[in-house]
C-alpha cells in the first residue's frame, strides 16, 4: 500500500477520502472503571480506557485501498424476513455458579445484557435434570445443575421443587430486566431427571452412543418439560420464546459418570421425532400455545442438516425453528441453503472456543478470533439470530463449589473460552478484551435490523427503524490496512461516520473508543484499519 504521511491539521483540507484512524476521544458511558487483575479489567473499573483526545498526531491517508467490499442490499440477509432478532448467550453453567451472589449477579446483568453493556437480549435458560443425589461425579465448579423434579422411589412419582434452581433463575430475571423490551427466552435441556433414564445418571449413558431416556418416559419427560416452561412463563411472568428439549443429541459425547455435565444421547429419526411431537403436545396442553420447539441443537452444521432429513412429517410440522451449533461449520453454507430451500426458520444457537488470530495480537488474539467466527456464521448460515455458549467459563475462588476447585484466572494471551472471569472473593467480574470486541458487533448492530453479507472480515446491518448503517471489521494483521467500502442500493447516508474501536491491552488498549469521524462520500468511503482490531462504523440516513 503507497501511503502520504499528513497530519491531522491538514486532513481536512485532503481532497482524498481519508483514514478514520485519529486522536481518541472519550469512550461511550462508562460500564465499569479500571483495576489491574493479570491482564483483565474488573466491571468496577471497565470501559474508562478511551486515550487522551485533542493532540495533533500523524494520520495515513492511503493513495489506494488494500481491498474493496461492497455493501449492498443485495446481499441482505433472507432468514425470518429480513429481520436480525439479535445476540445472546446460555445461561448454563455460569448463571448456576454466580446466582447466589447480588453483586456478581448484577454486574452480570449489566454488563452482558444492558446497552451501556455488550447488549445481549437472547438468554437460553438451561432446565436442568437433575442427577442422582448420591452421585458426586461432575467436577466443575457449574456444571451440576439442579433439576426441578424431586423423586419419591418407593411411589415411583415425583413433584416438583421450584426454588432448586433459584441461583440460575436470580440471574435471568436480572438479565432480561437489563435486555428491557427485546429480551428473548429460550429454554433448553441436557438432561431428562436421572429417574427417567436408562443408567440413573443424568450424565448419560452406560454407553455414550445409546440413548438414555427410557422409551416410556418420553411423554412424562416433555410434561416435565412443559411444566417448568409455564412456570417460567406464567408463574415469573418472562415470556419464553422456544423450548429445545435436546442438546448435542446425535452424539456419543454423554456417558453416566461424568466429570463435566449432564448430557443424553438421541438417535436421529424416529427417536428425536417423537420428542419433538411429545414436546409440542406438552406445550399446548399447558395452554402455551406461543411457545415453539426447536431443535435439535447438533454440535455440527452436517448434524443437524442429517437431523433435518430424518425427522417424520409430523415433527417437521411441529417444529418452530431449527437450532444448530457450529463447533464443526463445515456444513454450514449447505445448512443455511437448506434452510432457504425448505423453509424452516435458522438459529446459531451455541459456540465459542479457544482460537486465536491476529499476528502477535497477545489480548486481541482470542477477540479477533472469536469476531472472525461470528463473521463466518452470519455469512454461511444467514441465522435470524447468533447465540454463544457462555459468557462466563473461568472463576476465581478460595472456597470452590460443592467441595470442587475453580479454574482461576485465564491467560487473556492466550485463546480462552468465555469473555470474562467471575471473581468471587472480590465479587469482581474480570473483562478482556474478547468481551470488548464481541461489542464492537453487539452494541450497533442491534436486533430489528437487516445483516448485509460483505464478505469475510466485515459484516454490515440496515437498521430500518433507527435509519442507521453499520459496518464492522477486523483486521487481523500487524499492519494498518486500508479498505474502500462501496454502497449500493441504500438510502442516502449523512457525509460522516461514527468510528469505534477496540485494540491493544486492557491496561492501554482501546475499548469501544471512539475516534474521528470518517468522512463519508456519497458512494462510499475509505478507512485505514488499525492493526489487531475490530472497528465499527456506524452512519446515519439523510432525515
Amino acid at each position: 500500500m503507497k501511503k502520504l504521511r499528513i497530519t491531522a491539521v491538514l486532513l481536512l483540507a485532503a481532497a482524498l477520502v481519508l483514514a478514520s484512524c485519529g486522536a481518541a476521544k472519550p469512550a461511550e458511558e462508562e460500564t465499569a472503571k479500571k483495576t489491574e487483575n493479570e491482564g483483565g479489567t474488573s466491571a468496577e473499573d471497565a470501559g474508562n480506557e478511551s486515550g487522551e483526545s485533542g493532540k495533533e498526531e500523524e494520520t495515513e491517508m492511503a493513495a489506494e485501498p488494500d481491498k474493496i467490499i461492497t455493501v449492498s442490499m443485495e446481499n441482505a440477509q433472507a432468514m425470518n424476513g429480513g429481520v436480525f432478532e439479535g445476540w445472546g448467550t446460555s445461561l448454563c453453567w455460569w448463571a448456576n455458579r454466580i446466582g447466589y451472589s447480588e453483586p456478581l449477579s448484577e454486574k452480570a446483568a449489566e454488563l452482558f445484557f444492558s446497552p451501556e453493556g455488550l447488549g445481549l437480549n437472547i438468554m437460553r435458560y438451561n432446565i436442568g435434570g437433575g442427577d442422582d443425589p448420591t452421585h458426586d461425579h461432575i467436577r466443575r465448579t457449574d456444571s451440576a445443575v439442579p433439576g426441578w423434579a424431586v423423586y419419591d422411589e418407593k411411589n415411583n412419582t415425583f413433584s416438583y421443587d421450584y426454588g432448586a434452581d433459584a441461583r440460575q433463575l436470580n440471574v435471568l430475571q436480572k438479565a432480561v430486566k437489563a435486555a428491557g423490551d427485546e429480551a428473548i427466552v429460550e429454554v433448553f435441556s441436557n438432561s431428562p431427571p436421572y429417574f427417567m433414564t436408562e443408567s440413573g445418571c443424568s450424565s448419560g449413558a452406560e454407553r455414550a452412543g445409546n440413548n438414555n431416556l427410557k422409551s416410556e418416559c418420553v411423554g412424562e419427560f416433555a410434561d416435565y418439560l412443559a411444566e417448568v416452561t409455564r412456570y417460567i412463563n406464567d408463574e415469573l411472568e418472562i415470556p419464553v420464546q422456544s423450548l429445545s428439549p435436546m442438546n448435542e443429541p446425535d452424539t456419543n459425547y454423554w456417558h453416566a459418570g461424568s466429570e463435566k455435565q449432564e448430557g443424553c444421547h438421541f438417535d436421529q429419526g424416529d427417536w428425536q421425532s417423537r420428542m419433538i411431537v411429545e414436546i409440542a403436545r406438552a406445550l399446548k396442553e399447558k395452554g402455551l400455545t406461543d411457545v415453539i420447539v426447536a431443535a435439535s441443537d447438533e454440535t455440527s452444521t452436517a448434524k443437524t442438516m442429517m437431523a433435518w432429513t430424518k425427522y417424520t412429517e409430523e415433527a417437521k410440522a411441529a417444529l418452530g425453528r431449527v437450532d444448530t451449533h457450529t463447533y464443526d461449520a463445515s456444513g454450514a453454507v449447505s445448512l443455511g441453503l437448506m434452510a432457504k430451500d425448505e423453509g424452516f426458520h435458522l438459529w446459531m444457537s451455541e459456540v465459542d472456543g479457544d482460537g486465536m488470530a491476529g499476528s502477535d495480537a497477545e489480548e486481541m488474539a482470542a477477540g479477533l478470533w472469536f469476531v472472525q467466527k461470528i463473521i463466518s456464521d452470519l455469512d454461511a448460515l444467514d441465522p435470524s439470530a447468533w447465540v454463544m455458549w457462555q459468557a462466563i467459563d473461568s472463576h476465581i475462588s478460595k472456597e470452590g463449589m460443592n467441595g470442587n476447585r475453580d479454574t482461576g484466572m485465564v491467560n487473556t494471551k492466550k485463546g480462552f473460552w468465555g469473555l470474562a472471569v467471575a471473581d468471587h472473593d472480590r465479587e469482581e467480574i474480570i473483562l478482556t478484551q474478547k468481551y470488548y470486541c464481541m461489542g464492537q458487533l453487539t452494541r450497533f448492530i442491534l436486533p430489528g435490523s437487516t445483516i448485509i453479507h460483505t464478505g469475510k472480515d466485515t459484516v454490515a446491518a440496515w437498521n430500518p427503524k433507527e435509519g442507521t448503517l453499520t459496518i464492522a471489521a477486523v483486521n487481523a494483521v500487524k499492519e494498518e490496512t486500508a479498505v474502500r467500502f462501496d454502497f449500493s442500493e441504500l438510502p442516502a447516508l449523512q457525509d460522516s461516520a461514527r468510528v469505534i474501536r477496540t485494540s491493544g491491552s486492557m491496561k492501554e488498549g482501546e475499548h469501544w473508543t471512539e475516534i474521528d469521524p470518517a468522512p463519508v462520500e456519497k458512494d462510499g468511503f475509505t478507512a485505514v484499519l488499525a492493526p489487531n482490531s475490530v472497528t465499527t462504523f456506524v452512519i446515519e440516513a439523510v432525515k
